[in-house]
């Protein structure tokens, strides 16, 4: 089992064979592949399939402030924020590499993200993009886990995006996922854990958008507290960025930490405010 879940997230490394945002129209190019399927890198917490351009460098900040529900004890989160910072570079048009760091769990994280098809007028249907990520979780403590190795640490991501643009205005994405944890917090839990996520975007206006995703955990223990997160937003246009703003109920914002590890729940107010700010280079 360990070769198999080894071979799936090594085959995409070893099959490594924007213009400014507001120049890029949400018509059909000359050569008839849909763009600005997704304005985003990110829907709201799961990746979307735009990519970074050949050679050009995106700097992500990203913030999560803690649970609205608290009030005025935490200034409505704002004493709770968690912070990841994501550098992504663009290797060729259709792959990018990128590393991060977050101050949930203290979170160090490398990925691959690569074009393996593009929605085409009259021919292929859906634009198909590959994510592969591994992360180091540098808060588990020794003192509290004497047997903790390295590899405890270690988790792992396999995505397949898949989208499709509708219209001028409406696109869609879904996105199988697998992803894997050495340490997991419910022992009743697999570490290796599979989800289907899915999301869409609206377009408002020429510079506005609204953003919605979901991640349906499909083997989640059932002493889990987790729940399955769901995210609204808006995403904003502006000169070389997007700021993408919106409500969740999960405060981590690595793959692993969201799909497995939301905390909040909608039902009661348990939700987090935050925000995604890319700048290009």
């Amino acid at each position: 089992m360990k070769q198999l879940i080894f071979l799936l997230f090594c085959l995409p490394f070893l099959s490594l064979a924007q213009d400014d945002l507001l120049n890029e129209i949400d018509t059909e190019a000359t050569d008839n592949y849909a763009t600005a399927t997704f304005k985003g890198l990110k829907i709201v917490n799961f990746e979307s399939t735009k990519l970074v351009a050949d050679k050009e460098f995106t700097f992500v900040v990203a913030h999560r402030f803690g649970s609205l529900k608290n009030g005025l004890d935490t200034f409505f989160g704002l004493d709770d924020a968690v912070t990841r910072l994501n550098f992504i570079y663009g290797l060729s048009d259709a792959i990018n590499i990128s590393v991060s760091r977050s101050s949930f769990q203290k979170i160090y994280e490398s990925a691959l993200k690569y074009r393996l098809t593009q929605q085409q007028d009259n021919g292929f249907p859906f634009t198909i993009v590959g994510y592969n990520s591994i992360l180091i979780n540098t808060a588990l403590d020794k003192a509290n886990y004497p047997k903790l190795e390295f590899k405890d640490r270690l988790g792992y991501t396999a995505q397949l995006l898949i989208a499709r643009k509708v219209s001028t205005n409406l696109s869609f994405e879904l996105a199988p996922t697998l992803f894997h944890d050495n340490f997991v917090l419910d022992n009743n839990q697999d570490n290796t854990q599979f989800a289907l996520g899915m999301g869409t975007r609206y377009k408002l206006g020429k510079r506005w958008s609204l953003n919605a995703d979901y991640g349906w955990h499909l083997n989640r223990s059932s002493t889990s507290p987790f729940k399955n997160p769901l995210s609204i937003g808006i995403d904003l246009e502006t000169g070389g960025h997007v700021f993408q703003m919106h409500f969740t109920n999960a405060q981590a914002m690595n793959t692993n930490g969201f799909l497995g590890q939301a905390t909040g729940d909608w039902s009661d107010g348990d939700i987090y405010f935050g925000f995604n700010l890319s700048r290009r280079f």
